[in-house]
């Protein structure tokens, strides 16, 4: 079980402590919300975590196959809704960093759409997730 211990430090920032590593991180409101935007939202978080944890999966199975994904990158973008505020879209580009074979593609494709970020959110959350090769 992850653990996190968080502050309210004034002026709409948080500060999360990773309890087993006592890794920091810090979270503003964004702009659009009251906030300053110099840092991550809470919201920026969800969206960034949904790209970080796809790329982790897909290293996890290349690992197993002996297949190098090193310069894998993704692009991610949320898009908010009013009225309740949410996120509404989660757009995410994966830009493979090594030519993959097509057998393989689908494996990794497979594998970062079970990612257990995408698994929990909300099925009504639009997510368009595009995976690009060079």
């Amino acid at each position: 079980m992850s653990k996190a211990n968080i502050i309210y430090k004034n002026n709409l920032r948080t500060e999360a402590e990773h309890i087993a590593s006592a890794q920091k991180i810090i979270t503003d409101a964004p702009i659009d919300n009251n906030g300053k935007g110099e840092a991550f939202s809470p919201t920026d978080l969800v969206a960034t975590a949904l790209g970080s944890c796809m790329i982790t999966i897909m290293a996890i199975v290349a690992e197993k196959n002996g297949i190098d994904i090193s310069g894998t990158n993704a692009s991610v973008k949320k898009e908010m809704s009013s009225n309740p505020r949410r996120i509404s879209e989660i757009i995410v580009d994966i830009n493979m960093g090594k030519n993959i074979d097509k057998k393989d593609r689908k494996r990794f494709e497979k594998a970062a759409l079970a990612c257990p970020v995408h698994k929990s959110l909300h099925p009504g959350m639009a997510k368009k997730i595009q995976f690009h090769y060079p």
